[in-house]
């Protein structure tokens, strides 16, 4: 391997670093011991959701003079509390606590002194309610006299933002004609006109009900694009999709706004599932199955029923997987990888690296059964988190973090030659906050900022990269982009998925002039990445979207105590802390985005007690990075509702481990990706890893 420069700089960097502090730790570490207690300049804080105050604490020596050269330290709980340059910023409602702490170092004798440490109460509420709005959850449909219609109230508060689960209160203007539960469940009793009325926080809202009579009719039940009880002839299996369509017929023609109410029950069992949960879920009409078995599909509007018994068989997908091939790590943690067809015809993955100062690797994979490391860039940052090849395999890129300058940017690599990657160029301008993640084209590269922003660069000319645009989604934090028919997916956490333009014209965007389309907010908070995949067999575009949530706190599961030493370090045998391994929760959420101005969230795939990372989706197959749940291959085909993971879609899984791993014995895959009949995979403590899913047999349906 040749020699990098680049580390003689980043030392050269770090001792001039060093040797300022030295200049001015002395004055600041005398004052410090000076200090006797800590003082906020309010004790404690109240604070509704959205508001800020300023909060500044002051270190006072024995006489209560304010030591004014030393720096405390203030910490607030990440995710409920926000405190940056002297000023506090509620989130989340409840009683929290702000830590100051400062560290006075040694006494005259050089024995170590207390840290002093300060607790501020803080108490966060919401803010009053300013309106609330009723709607109905089921639009579409109209009130009849014997059936029900269920509505919701949303509350905000005088800024715009909601207030999530109201205490609601419901009532109704004339209870002849109509009633209504705690639940906002209306019920028509007689034909007649009233008002729906809803209460929360001194605020009112009300909604003219009208209620019809309901005619003498029929229900008709028909399973749509069928004939008979199954689909084309073909069994019907766990995990797929019927949809069912109950059609109300009388006098007047037909009633296509009569509310159905649906059900479904398994009516009869194996012995292997005796004793089972229902197996099943109805929606709208669409069902599908967990569990084999018999089902009744019933639909209901008033008095009227009908119904539809059918057989549903395991979906049995799984197949056999064997490992082919691994690279173990040594030292460090791997990151992310891609695999790729270089333009000399071989097959080579890259991976990424932490606690490895600042190298991305190079493997020669064209014989997965002996993959070969032969090559590794040294960049100037702590982490390479990403890494990427444009699809053309002209060019590799290596993001940085934690760069000795603070201008962190991507490393462009020239892969003319895959054999011998070169540097092509540096890109850094308006990329100094560290880059997390990238998604390469093969003109133009996306690069995230400071977890802020995404960077368009053009890298037609890879030794000469040119900015072209950005997209900054106000008031939210980024983590991912993935781009698609001209449409960039980024994962912003709390705010969800936002979707943006970049070239498809649909919402009149370009690569120079990106143009929101909208964003999608997703129930945990936690959105790290999105995959877009146009799914054939359904003819649907399904988003898929993942969680990382790094705890299991107040899970039943919660880990192990970090007392027993930090994930992020190795063993020490001497104290007995480090090498435990990470727990994760979180899981994959699949939107249905065919329509982008309409997105539906349709299905999951959830396993109990693992967190989700890094996925990839090819030929209706899921291939999931699930943390310590290992590699796992999903069965994605059809149309999707429910928990996969309750289906039988699980092909295979895999849980990747080694003695001689970073944490011994513990998985911990970070991201996977199919290639050329095989499954290559990092685990960040064990290496990269390649496995083949042998082909079954018989035929899967």
């Amino acid at each position: 391997m040749r020699p990098r420069p680049l580390r003689l700089a980043l030392l050269t960097t770090t001792l001039t670093a060093l040797a300022l502090a030295a200049i001015t730790a002395g004055p600041v570490r005398a004052q410090a011991r000076k200090a006797v207690r800590l003082v906020a300049s309010v004790p404690s804080v109240t604070l509704a959701v959205g508001e800020s105050t300023p909060l500044s604490v002051s270190a006072l020596n024995a006489d209560g003079d304010v030591l004014t050269e030393v720096v405390v330290t203030v910490v607030a709980p990440r995710g409920t509390l926000a405190w940056q340059n002297g000023t506090l910023s509620a989130i989340r409602v409840g009683d929290h606590e702000v830590i100051a702490t400062l560290s006075r170092g040694a006494d005259s004798r050089g024995s170590g002194l207390e840290p002093l440490t300060l607790r501020i109460p803080v108490t966060v509420t919401w803010p009053a309610i300013a309106r609330l709005e009723i709607e109905p959850v089921d639009p579409g449909v109209a009130l009849y006299t014997m059936t029900h219609r269920f509505y919701a109230a949303r509350a905000f508060h005088a800024d715009g933002s909601e207030r999530p689960d109201p205490d609601l209160a419901w009532s109704i203007r004339d209870p002849d004609v109509a009633t209504v539960d705690a639940l906002g469940t209306v019920r028509g009793v007689r034909a007649g006109a009233t008002e729906l009325r809803v209460r929360a926080g001194g605020v009112e809202a009300t909604l003219p009900v009208t209620v019809a009579a309901l005619p003498r009719a029929t229900l008709e039940l028909s399973q749509r694009g069928t004939e008979g009880p199954t689909r084309t002839g073909e069994p019907i299996r766990t995990g797929d999709v019927l949809t069912f369509e109950a059609i109300l017929r009388g006098d007047g023609g037909t009633f296509p706004d009569a509310p159905v109410a649906w059900s479904a029950r398994r009516v009869r069992e194996s012995f292997e599932h005796a004793g089972a949960p229902a197996g099943a879920l109805i929606r709208d009409g669409k069902f599908v199955a967990e569990i084999p078995g018999t089902y009744q599909v019933l639909a209901t509007v008033g008095p009227y029923t009908a119904d539809r018994v059918f057989e549903v068989e395991e979906r049995d997908v799984v197949e056999e997987l064997e490992v082919t091939g691994h690279a173990i790590n040594s030292g460090y943690r791997v990151t992310d990888l891609w695999v790729f067809e270089g333009l000399d015809g071989r097959d080579y993955a890259i991976t990424g690296s932490k606690l490895a100062d600042g190298h991305a690797y190079f493997y020669d994979v064209t014989d997965p059964a002996n993959i070969v490391k032969y090559d590794s860039i040294q960049v100037n940052g702590r982490t390479v988190n990403d890494v990427k090849v444009s699809p053309d395999g002209r060019y590799g890129v290596i993001s940085r973090e934690g760069a000795s300058d603070r201008r962190n940017g991507v490393v462009i690599v020239d892969l003319a030659n895959p054999r011998e990657p070169r540097i092509a160029s540096i890109y850094d301008e308006g990329l100094t906050g560290g880059v997390h993640n990238v998604f390469a084209t093969n003109d133009h590269l996306f690069a995230l900022s400071a977890g802020d922003k995404y960077v368009i660069l053009d890298v037609t000319d890879i030794y000469d990269p040119r900015y072209v645009s950005e997209y900054n989604h106000p008031d939210s934090r980024l983590h991912d982009v993935w781009v698609h028919d001209g449409i960039a997916y980024s994962s912003e956490w709390g705010t969800g998925i936002v979707v943006v333009d970049v070239g498809n014209g649909r919402w009149g965007g370009t690569i120079e002039t990106p143009v929101l389309v909208t964003s999608y907010e997703l129930p945990t908070g936690s959105t790290h990445a999105a995959f877009p995949y146009w799914s054939e067999s359904a003819q649907k575009m399904y988003l898929f979207t993942g969680d990382e949530i790094m705890s299991r706190r107040g899970l039943a599961w919660a880990g192990y105590p970090r007392s027993m030493g930090s994930y992020s370090s190795r063993y020490d045998p001497e104290t007995g802390t480090g090498g435990i391994p990470l727990t994760t929760t979180g899981y994959i959420q699949i939107i249905d985005f065919t329509d982008p101005e309409h997105p539906e969230m349709v299905a999951r795939y959830e396993v109990p007690e693992y967190g989700t990372h890094n996925f990839w989706i090819e030929d209706d197959r899921l291939y999931q990075a699930y943390y310590e749940g290992g590699v796992r291959v999903v069965d994605v085909s059809g149309e999707l509702m429910g928990n996969l993971y309750e289906q039988g879609r699980e092909i295979a899984v895999f849980k990747s481990a080694h003695p001689a791993g970073y944490t011994p014995n513990a998985t911990m895959v970070w991201g996977a990706q199919p290639h050329k009949g095989h499954v290559f995979f990092s685990d960040t403590n064990s290496g990269l890893w390649s496995v083949r899913l042998i082909p079954r047999e018989r035929p899967v349906m």
